[in-house]
């Protein structure tokens, strides 16, 4: 259970951190899609640990492999499955976990529920369990851009008290990855490297917010009630590890206004529906209004830090467990492929979903 995401276009993640290795299963792709390794990698270079400074030395090159779904260049319409191979996985570093559980990490909550869990590396809690939404995601935005010119990206905003000023119409791929912190604005983004290697040389870690972007996004995408597209963002974000908070458009910072302050004003340009202002972060109603979709999502500092902590061990008992193992000192930067892959699921579901549902019929200008 909890494994599989989205309707028309599915995915079920498997595997564990210190597995033979991790991968997912796509149902519903369209047939047709040109389709290769080198589409899916990119992404998954960019999640993958040990990319700089400011990331966990773990060491693995997360090479996928398509082993289904795709034939001759182009997808089948059949089930896609993907596999990345595990490969520098040190279970003897989390011996200790075997019998203590970790602060705010999920052992004790797995051994709770289930009675057992694989506790080498977090077994499926780690975030190597995100390596097949990234290489789901990669086939979503390819898709997403090739049929209806959606362009989805993702940044950091804020590390700590640190934040960057980020425009969600302007920004570019180029300047989010000019940095390996991936915060386009460079003033802000130097600071935050500064402050997150300053955590990590004390052994412990930091949090912050990343701005989730789709433009391009049509209208109508979305349905009322329980499957709001807002609502399935939500989800999506909120399924990340690490992640504690989401908020579409103005966000909490809405609750300042008033009702003629915060409405987004209709005006016919150039015969299309535009709202002057965008405080409703691109959907109203649930439905995407044609405008920019953009979102924030922040994440916790990382639970794993290199000083001693109080615990409880199997049977209960009060204990200690020492700080050690390889850790990220700030999820941030590998967490931007994971919100734009998410956030890709989410609206090529929704696009799939608008399509069945409205057939032929355009939506209004």
């Amino acid at each position: 259970m909890g494994n599989s995401f989205g309707h028309l276009f599915r995915i079920t993640t498997w595997g564990e951190s210190h597995g033979g290795g991790v991968g997912v299963v796509v149902d519903g792709c369209p047939p047709r899609l040109p389709l290769s390794e080198a589409d899916i990698q990119p992404d998954l270079d960019r999640r993958r640990p040990g990319q700089s400074s400011i990331t966990t030395p773990r060491k693995e090159t997360d090479t996928v492999q398509i082993l289904s779904g795709v034939f001759e260049g182009q997808t089948l319409g059949t089930p896609i499955s993907m596999w990345v191979k595990n490969e520098d996985f040190r279970s003897e570093a989390y011996s200790e976990m075997a019998t203590k559980f970790r602060p705010s990490h999920a052992d004790y909550t797995y051994q709770a529920k289930y009675g057992t869990r694989a506790w080498p590396g977090g077994g499926r809690t780690s975030a190597r369990e995100t390596i097949g939404r990234v290489a789901a995601g990669a086939i979503a935005k390819k898709l997403l851009r090739l049929r209806w010119g959606v362009e989805i990206l993702a940044c950091v905003t804020q590390v700590q008290d640190l934040t960057a000023s980020v425009d969600p119409e302007t920004v570019q791929a180029t300047d989010i990855e000019s940095n390996i912190v991936r915060c386009p604005d460079p003033t802000a983004a130097h600071m935050m490297i500064e402050r997150i290697e300053q955590r990590r040389s004390e052994g412990d870690s930091v949090g912050g917010v990343v701005l989730g972007i789709a433009r391009g996004v049509p209208v109508g995408w979305g349905d009322p009630v329980f499957d709001r597209l807002e609502a399935d963002l939500a989800k999506a974000m909120l399924s990340l590890p690490a992640s504690k908070g989401f908020e579409i458009g103005s966000g909490f910072a809405g609750v300042l206004l008033t009702g003629r302050q915060h409405n987004d004003a209709f005006r016919n340009v150039d015969g299309r529906v535009r709202t002057v202002t965008n405080r409703s972060g691109g959907i109203q109603g649930g439905i995407s209004n044609g405008e920019t979709v953009h979102f924030r999502v922040a994440f916790k500092p990382v639970a794993t830090v290199m000083h001693e902590q109080d615990t409880v061990d199997v049977t209960y008992a009060n204990t200690t467990l020492k700080g050690r193992g390889r850790h990220d000192p700030c999820v941030l930067p590998r967490a931007v492929p994971m919100v734009e892959a998410m956030a890709a699921l989410v609206l090529l579901d929704h696009a799939l979903r608008h399509e069945a549902q409205c057939g032929s019929h355009q939506s209004m200008p």
